[in-house]
């Protein structure tokens, strides 16, 4: 049963915090051509305009109050970030300018091939020396694997109650607590995503800074095309320095933009 306090969880204006900063970094990052495809845009861009849309659809559902429907799309957005991560990764292990075309994400990309299924790109991540840092850092403890299961037992109905979580008529006096939980689930997500893209891409991170400059006839600052987006640094106050400060200062440590 929705009520005044399930409608003003914290959840809703989180979701629609998440669902902006992926517009905002689409529109940032849609000139940065990604090497190993005959693309003529960043295929990340329209990864997160998608990211974006399905964040969009978790607060509508969640907000009438189809708590399981919620925690199946939350699983597609996990399943969007792996795909993401892998797909970064593997045109950086696999590009040359002798072979510049990479042709499993290329295929994927033109709809001639799928992808290789969750547990392949997830392992792949997991062993890559790229990553090593971060992967030592995520894997401390089991709490990705709890978020996949918990989402996997609410898309295929594991437990009884998980049936009844989808009738919004239904009183739940647990309701605000899995709200509590679905919260904490996304914003792990979210921080898990953004960690391993800007510690691969620290470019992603750059403000306009230095191309207005150029653009406008004026000399750039000295430096200038290190400075981080207002809207980035922003995030990683709110969400990766305030929640994972161990994510944090292993970003700072290796970037060269000047991350505060």
């Amino acid at each position: 049963m929705i009520n005044k306090d399930y409608l003003e969880h914290n959840v809703f204006e989180q979701l629609q915090y998440y669902a902006d900063f992926y517009t905002n970094l689409a529109l940032r990052i849609m000139g940065f051509i990604p090497h190993g495809t005959n693309k003529f845009f960043n295929i990340d861009t329209y990864m997160y305009t998608s990211i974006q849309g399905t964040l969009e659809s978790i607060k509508n559902i969640l907000k009438n109050g189809r708590i399981n429907d919620s925690y199946t799309l939350l699983r597609k957005y996990y399943d969007s970030i792996i795909i993401n991560i892998y797909s970064i990764l593997y045109l950086k292990d696999n590009f040359t300018f002798e072979k510049f075309v990479v042709e499993q994400i290329d295929n994927w990309i033109k709809g001639k091939d799928r992808l290789p299924e969750f547990r392949t790109m997830s392992k792949y991540i997991k062993s890559s020396n790229q990553v090593s840092g971060l992967n030592k850092l995520i894997e401390k403890d089991f709490t990705y694997m709890e978020i996949r299961n918990r989402c996997n037992d609410h898309t295929h109905y594991n437990f009884y109650r998980y049936v009844v979580l989808n009738d919004n008529s239904v009183y739940n006096p647990n309701q605000l607590t899995i709200l509590d939980s679905f919260s904490k689930d996304l914003r792990n997500l979210f921080i898990f995503h953004l960690s391993y893209v800007f510690y691969l891409n620290e470019y992603y991170m750059s403000s306009d800074d230095f191309i207005m400059s150029l653009e406008e006839g004026l000399t750039p600052e000295d430096n200038s095309q290190y400075y981080v987006a207002s809207f980035i640094q922003d995030m990683f106050d709110k969400e990766i320095k305030k929640y994972r400060t161990d994510l944090y200062e292993l970003i700072k440590s290796t970037t060269s933009m000047m991350l505060n």
